[in-house]
């Protein structure tokens, strides 16, 4: 039976979707477009920009297209303590 994640885990998981999601829109392409970029279907990018399936890898391979770091990733006010 899966972990029911702590309510701290739930915010960060809907932080690093929001922040792939917005990501992803400031390149001004659609998640199919995005996705030939990723090299993955269109479902892998919808998925992770709704929480589901995002690992530190992942999150790296949506940097490295973007041209920013891990760090630029996190660097965003979305993170910011509460």
């Amino acid at each position: 039976m899966a972990e029911r994640l702590s309510k701290d885990d739930a915010k960060l998981k809907d932080k690093i979707a929001s922040r792939l999601k917005e990501i992803r829109e400031s390149t001004g392409k659609n998640k199919t477009e995005f996705a030939y970029d990723l090299g993955v279907d269109k479902q892998v990018v919808s998925r992770l920009e709704n929480g589901r399936g995002a690992t530190i890898y992942t999150i790296d391979k949506y940097c490295k297209v973007m041209g920013i770091t891990l760090s630029d990733f996190f660097d965003s006010p979305l993170f910011a303590e509460e």
